[in-house]
């Protein structure tokens, strides 16, 4: 992975675990709402996994916001 690549991905994690905590939700929380495993919430917060755009999307869901919220830092 190129620098740019995980600059972005550590970005986006960090943009994630700030709307979760807004939210008051722990990862547990967040996977379960999501169907996601809480293990691929913690690689996406820790910006070590490069989330697909269905993961993105029900992510997006489970913390009530839009897709383009949750995306706003690259817009």
């Amino acid at each position: 992975m190129q620098a740019a690549e995980a600059k972005v991905l550590v970005t986006f994690g960090r943009s994630m675990r700030s709307f979760r905590k807004q939210r008051k939700m722990t990862q547990d929380d967040l996977a379960v709402a999501a169907r996601l495993s809480r293990n691929y919430v913690s690689d996406i917060e820790r910006g070590v996994r490069n989330p697909t755009l269905w993961a993105l999307i029900r992510l997006s869901r489970a913390l009530r916001i839009s897709l383009c919220t949750l995306l706003e830092d690259f817009c």
